[in-house]
Formats: C-alpha cells, structure tokens, sequence
C-alpha cells in the first residue's frame, strides 16, 4: 500500500503491514526475487515467528508490542568495500529516533557494529544483509527489531530492555513508525550524499563504551582482557587500545563482558 501520510521522500511510502510472518527479511528477499520493489518499500510485521538477528542468533519480540520491520535499499553508491557506512548510517539512523523518544539520553550508545543500549541493556538489533553486482552493493535489506512496550522478557536473553521500561509510558508504534522512516532517511541521505568521515565520526563518538576502560573476551580463546575502544577502522574493524597497543577486531573476535 501506498502511505501518503508519511512524510520522508521514499522510506515507508510503499509498505506492507503483516499480522504474522515468519520473517520480514526473508519476505523482502522473496519480492526482491519475483518483483522490482521501488527504494525504501517497508515490510512490519507485528509478530515474527522466525524473527533473525546477527549471527544467526533468535530475535525474540511479544506480537504487536515492538517494531519488527524491514526496509529495502538500493545503495549503488557504495563499494562491497564500503557497506560498513551503510550500517553505520543505519544505526545512528535507529540511535536518533530513539534519542527522539526517550528525550535525549546521555545513555544511549551504538554498541558495535550496530545494537542500540540504553545504559548496559539492549533496547534494538539489526540485521543487514546485501545483494551485491560486481564490486558495488545493489540491494540491501535492513532489518530492525526495536523493543517499545514490551514489560517481560525471557529470562534467556542477557540484557534486554524497551522504551515502556525506560520511560515507563506505552507508545502508539503506528505513529512513532513514522519518526523512525524519517531518521533513517536522513542519515541515508547524507550517507548518499558522500558525506563518509562525518558519518564515522558521528558513529565513533556514539559507541558504548568509547573512550573508557572496560573487560572484553577475546572469542577465539576466552581470555578476558582490558580494553579500551578507540573507534573503528573504514571498512569497520573495532579498534581497541590493549596495553598501549591499538588492535583491530572483526566480528565474533571479541565481546564486552557485562
């Protein structure tokens, strides 16, 4: 369907709105098979049976108290070589609506490559996958699990949160979906605008734990080290500080201990 309510350029006009699906990224890969869907068509569900984050791993949401959405993008722009600052500008994409919700939070951090924290609970995940042609990026779906009014969670998930527990008020997910389209715009459009050193910039100065001390497992052995998280390289390496050595790391190599 059309939505001539929303006010963004392209991201939400055309949208799908599901009851149940398995997943919505896979639904984007299924229209992007059979169909040529125009740049910024959304696919929400209110409830995922088969909800995926990074890794492989579950995302686990109660139906219709959470947006869980996907939103196809054709970044032609963007090297293979350059698709971390298209995660990069997704995430301060989520970063910013949320800021926007909860009134500007000094608690609110990215932690790398693109959870959204409040304080050490996540509040939303992400999961990017590209379709590639040649050396650039062709299409790309963005999928996002963001917690609104959930209250419980189970008890298997290490730290999660929702903007009802921070905020302790419930929000009307149809009208705040429309804030979220407009930040994600935004920092889409500056990142087509080639505007990349900013973008890292802004990125690097939003991750959880910049700048400070803190104890990391290196996944390949266990060890539990400190570190100090300095920022992330052009292609989205996170470079940590361990004693006085600056060392690169990519995913699954190291993790924050809580």
């Amino acid at each position: 369907m059309i939505d001539e309510s929303n006010n963004t350029l392209f991201i939400g006009k055309v949208s799908f709105h599901l009851s149940s699906i398995d997943s919505t990224n896979k639904f984007a890969h299924n229209l992007i098979s059979k169909t040529n869907p125009i740049e910024g068509t959304a696919i929400r569900a209110d409830e995922q049976t088969e909800g995926r984050g990074q890794f492989g791993s579950k995302w686990q949401a109660n139906p219709r108290e959470n947006i869980t959405i996907s939103i196809i993008l054709c970044p032609k722009f963007l090297l293979v070589k350059q698709q971390f600052l298209l995660n990069a500008a997704m995430a301060l994409g989520v970063y910013d609506f949320i800021n926007e919700i909860i009134g500007y939070s000094s608690e609110l951090t990215i932690k790398w490559p693109n959870d959204i924290y409040i304080a050490e609970k996540k509040v939303s995940g992400m999961l990017i996958e590209n379709i590639l042609k040649g050396s650039y990026l062709d299409k790309t779906i963005v999928g996002l699990g963001i917690n609104i009014n959930q209250e419980l969670f189970d008890p298997v998930l290490p730290n999660p949160t929702s903007l009802y527990l921070h905020c302790e008020e419930k929000f009307e997910i149809d009208k705040i979906l429309f804030q979220l389209y407009a930040c994600l715009e935004r920092q889409y459009l500056r990142l087509q605008s080639g505007r990349f050193e900013e973008i890292l910039l802004d990125y690097k100065n939003r991750l959880f734990r910049i700048n400070t001390k803190s104890k990391y497992k290196l996944n390949e052995n266990s060890e539990i080290i400190d570190g100090i998280i300095e920022g992330v390289d052009e292609t989205g390496r996170l470079l940590v500080r361990i004693n006085d050595s600056l060392k690169s790391f990519d995913l699954k190599q190291i993790s924050p201990v809580f």
